[in-house]
């Protein structure tokens, strides 16, 4: 299938092929530092791949040495107190649209991901990471606490890691993630790419509609108690074994042979 893009971007470059979005962050030169106008095409860009109904799965990653070594610290230099919320409204704005859309999001990591460049890979949904890859919340080095990133970091890491992390600056290896169960799969460098579209493909052969509903349900059951967890996953579930995509599964598995999903 021919490839095609979500649009025209200056700081991103993107592609969507046989169902799977791929997003790039495209300033190597900045080390895809994130800065507003960048973060405003990211949340333009996955606000489309969650409106687009053909698109099974999205990517993001980074051109250059690394994914992303955080917010532009040249804007955040020259900010005022009303310019700083600014910029990290856009932040928290992007990071909401990426978990609120019915996709999931593999983020493909190498190099560095630091401050919101860790943020940013929390965020997603799943983490492919390349060998020796490091994970930092170094703002306390530089006097500005990562507490934005934090947000994400807290909910992927136990919290006496996470306060290590915040309060020392000091780097973590894609390994050491992998065994805190942050990171999915840490596969060397040159094995990243095919790693990422594996994973990528295996999500993209379920129903897109299945798997939006349960993208949905499993963000909100983490924030219930588990008997309300459990009362809302019940009443999900039931709706969801109504849907076409339900049945046509239930029968295919029934007569042995490969579903075929009407994505509703």
């Amino acid at each position: 299938m021919t490839a095609t893009g979500l649009g025209t971007y200056q700081y991103i470059l993107t592609e969507v092929q046989d169902g799977i979005a791929v997003v790039t962050m495209n300033r190597p030169e900045k080390r895809n530092a994130l800065s507003v106008a960048h973060m405003e095409e990211l949340t333009d860009a996955f606000r489309r791949i969650g409106e687009d109904r053909e698109i099974a799965v999205a990517i993001l990653r980074g051109a250059g040495a690394v994914f992303c070594a955080g917010h532009d610290l040249n804007e955040l230099a020259q900010c005022d107190a009303r310019a700083a919320r600014q910029i990290f409204q856009v932040c928290t704005t992007l990071m909401q649209t990426i978990r609120s859309i019915p996709q999931p999001v593999i983020a493909q990591v190498h190099g560095v991901a630091t401050a919101a460049g860790f943020q940013l890979a929390a965020t997603c949904d799943l983490i492919v990471a390349a060998a020796g890859t490091r994970f930092q919340t170094p703002g306390v080095k530089i006097g500005l606490f990562c507490s934005t990133p934090m947000v994400a970091v807290s909910r992927v890491l136990p919290p006496k890691k996470t306060f290590e992390l915040l309060v020392t600056g000091e780097p973590m290896t894609a390994e050491e993630a992998a065994q805190l169960g942050m990171v999915n799969r840490v596969v060397p460098l040159e094995e990243l790419e095919t790693a990422t579209w594996e994973l990528a493909e295996k999500i993209r052969a379920a129903s897109r509609y299945v798997v939006g509903i349960g993208k949905q349900a499993f963000y909100r059951q983490l924030e219930l108690p588990e008997h309300l967890a459990y009362a809302y996953a019940m009443e999900v579930m039931a709706l969801n074994a109504l849907a076409e995509d339900a049945r046509e599964g239930i029968c295919a598995f029934l007569e042995k042979r490969q579903p075929e999903w009407r994505h509703a």
